[in-house]
């Protein structure tokens, strides 16, 4: 028994690698073939029974044949469609957008915009990464927004942007908090400022007003002393902003001894002398 059943596994193994080589010979087959009507059937058979390397290749020999026809505008989304179900997505988003620019108010015109932002959104890596792929995708909703302002998607879309601007917002406040670690002070004030500057509402502003106030005091503590005035009077200044946006701030302990030190340079022992600075 055991015998027969060994034989009948090893028929159905040779059964499977003999359909497997006439398939791939009907293929090779195919792809050699001058029938280009055949070949664009069978590449929307393949497309459909999600054999997406199939679909492709076959659609690379058909769609210069098909460039001046009607059934350009599909054969170019169903190769876009195809790259972007094997999740090939730079290729994938390349084709969508040149499908846009060759037909922009195709049938296809809408879900290419979107699947093209996709494709970039897809790409766009977590925030410690360069993060061109997510500003690509930001620009690419917007675009679609403003193009399709009633599609069903608006919602999902702008949900995109959120977390998008999000990641950016961490890639800033990453880079910033990067120089600071680092004890390059100059360079944490201005890149502390530009991101401040840039996401002003974001969720790391205030321990990123104590950085940058925390940088400029200890920038003046370690110049020459021939600088260090004016360096103090910008932490002064700094050092109001931060206390007016955040009066009871969780860094208050740390802020108020920046203060006193501050002062202490600067000899403010009264509010009439901080009249005299100005």
């Amino acid at each position: 028994m055991r015998n027969i059943f060994y034989m009948k596994v090893r028929l159905y193994i040779i059964l499977i690698a003999l359909i497997l080589m006439v398939s791939c010979g009907e293929y090779e087959q195919l792809l050699k073939s001058s029938d280009y009507e055949l070949k664009k059937s069978k590449a929307k058979e393949y497309f459909e029974a999600k054999q997406y390397v199939k679909a492709t290749e076959l659609l690379s020999q058909v769609i210069p044949r098909y460039r001046a026809t009607g059934e350009a505008e599909e054969l170019n989304w169903l190769n876009a469609q195809s790259y972007y179900g094997m999740k090939q997505y730079d290729m994938a988003g390349s084709y969508f957008k040149s499908l846009i620019e060759q037909y922009p108010f195709g049938k296809y015109a809408e879900e290419a915009s979107f699947l093209a932002a996709l494709c970039d959104y897809n790409l766009a890596p977590r925030a410690e990464l360069d993060q061109e792929n997510s500003r690509n995708a930001i620009e690419g909703f917007n675009v679609f927004i403003n193009r399709f302002p009633y599609s069903p998607k608006t919602e999902e879309v702008n949900g995109y942007i959120r977390e998008l601007r999000d990641r950016l917002v961490e890639k800033s406040y990453l880079n910033a908090k990067l120089y600071y670690n680092m004890k390059e002070y100059k360079a944490a004030i201005t890149a502390l400022s530009n991101s401040l500057e840039e996401y002003s509402d974001s969720r790391y502003r205030e321990e990123m007003m104590y950085l940058k106030l925390n940088s400029l005091f200890l920038y003046a503590e370690n110049s020459y002393a021939f600088r260090q005035k004016e360096r103090y009077q910008s932490t002064l200044d700094e050092y109001f902003s931060f206390m007016e946006e955040f009066p009871e701030s969780k860094y208050s302990k740390e802020v108020k001894k920046i203060y006193d030190s501050t002062a202490k340079y600067l000899k403010i022992e009264n509010p009439e002398d901080l009249a005299n600075l100005q």
